[in-house]
């Protein structure tokens, strides 16, 4: 194999070091980087958790590292991708177990990926060491608005990038939606904190109190463009969809007069700021997505005895996770679908009384995926309750801008491929540009608009996304952990959740539950491979091939973009031009591998990172990268 070497030491966690003679576990590998356009495409196409992942979070070797017992590299291998691995490890949207290989057709349930980022957070060791990639001081001013996901995640890389990054951030706190509407039962503060203290320690300047603005006491945009040499705006979706509804059958515009009647994001973040709130005996929520079953859920511990969800189609497409609607009906939370509410319902002292619907019916799909729903007229309920939580979505707010921006058709900022708005120097990222998403898909674009940031800001590319190419010596795992159940999360006995809005829900997966589940991982980003040269063709990986995974192929198409393509198979012997593993099918056992008398099959591993780029001899030089060379 060609390209440069690299030694690779790998060290038991808890080694003692104190004698001369530990020296702990030496193993040595040839490494290599290659941005050639089958590597990336190999991983993109074969390792489906990492492609969902808006953070590309390398899922299979963090989760290797938990088989290993190495807790500190596991969470190490998860800060590298996304900065916040505990707060996503509890409250990740989870697209990656959507695409998980483990869940497709025939393979069972999908890897409790998640869970797993939480057993690296929890279980690293109280002296664990954060490892910094860090460059020299740039000499560049930098001002992010907004210390939400997307602010932290883009002002942690802009600090190892050597600039000095300043954080306005208008609450008395960070965190943004994760601190003020996210409730403490499912994001404990102890880990928010501690972790957006990891990602600010290497010196963010964090002033909180702070807001950007037109308010007299408010800092400019324009202040802020003068002093700095770059802002990002980075403030989020933090306004309410609002929800014309008729009263008593007359147009009502607001809902804010009516007693009883809140807009679920402004009653998260209330209460979250300090403000006791209160609801009645019965409540209903208007929404679908994850603030409405918050709403809920914080409902049941207020005191509430009924509690409603009200949605427009049904459970089956509103965007949530299943754990998440399962808790939410263990603590007694109803849901119904197929209602839309057309009119709110009042006493003579003006006070809540109910909700008048309209019954739907399904209809066709949106573009978004979703279900269209189609009133069916005539069809009018009333539903009686003390307590109206609206919760169908939330929006941006621009009108803090003392510097006209171009907005897109959603009235959300627009930005060019820099990641630059209208304005030359101001950028954004986040919910702000594309509206609410979820919390790693913030993250993931905050770090991909810091990127875009310092290219601009220096003039060239300085950390670019490559493929870590490494021999592996055997197989890593046995076909015998297919067979491993899905572990289930263990959750707090719903009767001790209402006694404080505090108690985490989710206790965390113990280490030997941990284990096996991190065993059913199919780590995707092993490559097995066939040397033609040395093949006899005797046909015995085929044979013992556990499924129809190794095929004979006349060859292989190549892409437009320089990746691997389809495989042209054939049945027939002389028209074969090699045996080739179909990775859609490896489940990585090994037993082709074992079995193979020639060992002309080899073990590599595919991941993709961030790496580097050095400055030498006064100009920019990457670190070594091989191009173009075949894996």
């Amino acid at each position: 194999m060609t390209g440069e070497k690299s030694t690779k030491l790998y060290l038991p966690e808890n080694e003692d070091f104190s004698g001369t003679q530990a020296f702990g576990t030496r193993v040595v590998t040839t490494v290599r980087y290659s941005t050639d356009p089958r590597d990336v495409g190999w991983v993109k196409e074969n390792i489906p958790c990492q492609t969902a992942c808006p953070a590309s979070t390398n899922i299979p070797a963090y989760i290797r590292s938990i088989v290993e017992k190495r807790y500190g590299r596991s969470y190490e291998l998860n800060r590298m991708a996304n900065v916040l691995p505990g707060v996503l490890g509890r409250i990740c949207s989870r697209p990656c177990e959507d695409v998980c290989r483990h869940g497709w057709p025939g393979n069972g349930e999908p890897v409790a990926i998640c869970h797993l980022k939480r057993v690296a957070a929890d279980y690293k060791s109280p002296s664990h060491q954060i490892n910094e990639s860090l460059f020299t001081p740039s000499g560049k001013r930098l001002a992010v608005v907004g210390a939400g996901p997307a602010g932290i995640a883009a002002a942690y890389d802009l600090t190892t990038l050597g600039h000095n990054v300043t954080i306005y951030e208008r609450e008395k706190n960070p965190g943004g939606m994760l601190r003020y509407g996210i409730p403490a039962f499912r994001l404990p503060r102890e880990i928010l904190n501690e972790e957006i203290r990891n990602a600010v320690r290497l010196g963010v300047d964090l002033k909180t109190g702070v807001a950007v603005g037109t308010g007299e006491n408010d800092v400019s945009l324009k202040s802020l463009r003068q002093d700095f040499d770059a802002v990002l705006l980075s403030s989020g979706c933090m306004a309410p969809i609002e929800l014309p509804l008729r009263k008593n059958g007359l147009a009502q515009d607001e809902t804010s007069d009516i007693a009883g009647v809140e807009y679920g994001l402004n009653f998260l973040v209330e209460m979250h700021r300090g403000k006791t709130k209160t609801v009645g005996k019965r409540v209903a929520v208007v929404g679908a997505g994850f603030t409405a079953l918050d709403c809920a859920r914080v409902a049941c511990r207020l005191g509430a005895e009924e509690v409603t969800i009200h949605l427009r189609t049904t459970e089956e497409y509103i965007p949530v996770t299943k754990e998440e609607l399962f808790e939410c009906k263990r603590e007694s939370v109803n849901i119904l679908g197929l209602r839309t509410p057309v009119e709110l319902l009042t006493h003579e002292d003006g006070s809540l009384r109910g909700v008048r619907f309209v019954q739907n019916r399904l209809g066709g799909w949106r573009a978004n995926g979703r279900r269209l729903a189609i009133p069916i007229e005539g069809s009018e309920f009333d539903i009686e309750c003390d307590t109206l939580l609206i919760a169908i979505g939330q929006k941006t707010v621009n009108d803090y801008l003392d510097m006209p921006l171009e907005l897109d058709r959603w009235n959300c900022i627009k930005i060019n491929r820099q990641g630059m708005t209208s304005r030359k120097g101001v950028f954004a990222a986040g919910d702000f540009v594309g509206g609410p998403s979820t919390v790693i898909e913030a993250v993931g674009h905050g770090r991909k608009i810091a990127l875009k940031m310092d290219r601009w800001l220096m003039g060239g590319e300085r950390r670019k996304q490559v493929v870590k190419v490494e021999s592996v010596g055997d197989p890593l795992r046995e076909r015998a952990f297919d067979f491993i159940p899905l572990q289930e999360m263990p959750t707090t006995p719903v009767k001790q959740r209402f006694n404080d809005m505090t108690t985490e829900v989710e206790q965390g997966l113990e280490l030997d539950k941990a284990e096996e589940e991190a065993k059913r991982c199919y780590l995707c980003y092993l490559k097995y491979e066939i040397d033609v040269d040395n093949c006899i063709y005797c046909r015995a990986c085929i044979e013992v091939a556990p499924r129809d995974c190794i095929k004979l192929v006349e060859g292989i198409d190549i892409n437009k973009d320089g990746s691997y393509g389809l495989l042209r198979e054939t049945s027939e012997w002389d028209k074969t031009g090699a045996i080739w593993v179909d990775n859609n099918e490896c489940i990585r056992c090994g037993a082709c591998y074992m079995v193979c008398p020639t060992r002309c099959i080899s073990i590599t591993k595919m991941e993709l990172f961030y790496q580097n780029v050095a400055e030498k001899n006064h100009g920019v030089q990457e670190d070594p990268v091989i191009k173009g060379v075949m894996p």
